[in-house]
């Protein structure tokens, strides 16, 4: 597909073009399972646009008439699934209609289509082995979308969000969400988790197929992340294509909270014009990751427990910022803050840090880890991402929390005015003072010997 269709312009339109078809594919698959295991079971999807019975077979429709079938503006599978309805299952059919109103089919050869679609059909996403090795190539799908540049904020490391799982540990019946839910990685996260330590039964898999929700409003992330979670085996994932900060803030009561929410919400991203009027007036602003800290909040139910990425210009500022970590300060237990190096969402350069919180409590002291590169890693690239096993002394250190080299705490009374949680490692202080004087020193050394010696060549040349 990157190079046969001059259809396709740049990752972001072969990425959605990818998604429709890999949606197709596996709803079919997961449709074929159904029918064999239920009762009376019949696919949303109109038989004639059923994978199985049109893209199936290596041999089969190619060319013009291929993409007559997918493009036609009256009879076409597009247009026939953008407006498609179902008495029998009512949410299964909504969730294709949201599909397709907002992807499009970029390939302008029938040929080259077929040629992805034989691709997709040597997997077989019922056949465990075969989905473990899918899993790992759309994986690899994923950091090529990150690597992209403008589409990175689809993807977390797998590792951070397995760690912020693991660390929020949601249970079997809590209702999990991902208000900024991207690709699924934090759900996928969250369902593995819930399934490895806690489901025995096939009473259990029902409700944890009713406790997992997310929300997305990009196009092309709403697809790969609702494949996601039917790969995940969510048989209707509760996935919703809506701007999650146009959720009426007020209309949100203990009907609408949650358990636990886990999330890497998008920042320095634009936001919809009067989005902000939404939100109290205090706090309304222009900063899409600070709106979600605050719509985070009014989410979650007392008790709840959230996870969430935030860069530095998130937790240091005046004005709204300060108004807002006080919020948090006030209406949960911010009880430990993780400092990233800049590396860490490569090819992204921003410091950000990890979050862990409560509902219900007020902080009375905040607990700091600084995570540091691997010995003799001078930061994070595509070749050298962070590892999961990277986080094991954290992991360790997590319940015993005693302070050391790279741990801290520091009581909410002694912050700095304005509640700046912007704070460094203090010991390491001594450390950088002493070597940043040296440093300095030596630099200028050098600098004032190369003047003297400009000074000296431009004197040689005056008359």
């Amino acid at each position: 597909m990157r190079n046969e269709d001059q259809g396709i312009s740049g990752d972001a339109q072969r990425l959605e073009q990818l998604g429709w078809m890999l949606f197709l594919k596996i709803l079919d698959e997961k449709d074929q399972e159904l029918e064999l295991i239920r009762d009376g079971y019949r696919s949303v999807i109109p038989e004639k646009f059923q994978w199985r019975n049109w893209a199936a077979d290596s041999e089969g429709i190619t060319g013009d008439e291929l993409l007559m079938f997918i493009d036609d503006a009256r009879t076409g599978l597009f247009a026939m699934l953008r407006e498609l309805k179902s008495t029998a299952a009512p949410q299964r059919a909504e969730l294709v209609r949201e599909v397709f109103d907002g992807v499009n089919n970029y390939m302008k050869s029938g040929y080259a289509v077929r040629k992805v679609i034989n691709q997709l059909n040597k997997f077989d996403f019922n056949n465990s082995d075969d989905r473990h090795i899918f899993g790992t190539i759309y994986e690899s799908i994923l950091i090529e979308l990150r690597d992209a540049g403008n589409k990175g904020e689809y993807y977390t490391p797998r590792a951070i969000t397995r760690l912020m799982t693991q660390m929020t540990n949601p249970r079997l019946g809590e209702h999990v969400l991902d208000p900024a839910a991207g690709t699924g990685g934090f759900l996928s996260a969250a369902i593995d988790h819930i399934r490895d330590n806690e489901v025995h039964s096939l009473d259990d898999e029902a409700t944890l197929q009713k406790s997992i929700s997310g929300w997305e409003y990009k196009p092309v992330a709403f697809v790969l992340g609702l494949t996601n979670l039917i790969l995940h085996g969510l048989d209707v994932p509760d996935w919703h294509y809506i701007d999650s900060l146009k959720v009426e803030y007020n209309s949100i009561g203990p009907r609408q909270q949650v358990d636990v929410i886990l999330a890497n919400p998008p920042f320095g991203a634009g936001i919809a014009e009067g989005v902000e009027t939404n939100f109290p007036k205090s706090y309304r602003c222009r900063e899409s990751a600070d709106l979600f800290v605050i719509l985070m909040i009014q989410l979650l139910k007392p008790g709840g427990r959230c996870a969430i990425v935030l860069p530095d210009g998130c937790i240091t500022g005046d004005g709204y910022k300060e108004r807002i970590r006080e919020k948090l300060l006030t209406d949960c237990n911010l009880h430990t803050i993780v400092r990233l190096p800049q590396s860490t969402f490569h090819p992204a350069t921003v410091s950000t840090n990890l979050l862990f919180f409560e509902k219900g409590t007020p902080t009375k002291e905040i607990w700091y880890y600084e995570h540091r590169l691997p010995e003799g890693q001078k930061s994070y690239s595509k070749t050298k991402a962070i590892q999961f096993d990277e986080f094991a002394p954290m992991m360790e250190w997590w319940d015993k929390r005693e302070e050391n080299e790279v741990a801290w705490r520091v009581k909410v009374g002694d912050l700095k005015k304005g509640f700046d949680l912007d704070l460094k490692n203090p010991h390491r202080e001594a450390e950088v003072t002493e070597k940043t004087s040296h440093e300095i020193i030596k630099a200028l050394d050098k600098s004032f010997t190369k003047s003297h010696a400009l000074l000296e060549q431009i004197q040689s040349q005056l008359p």
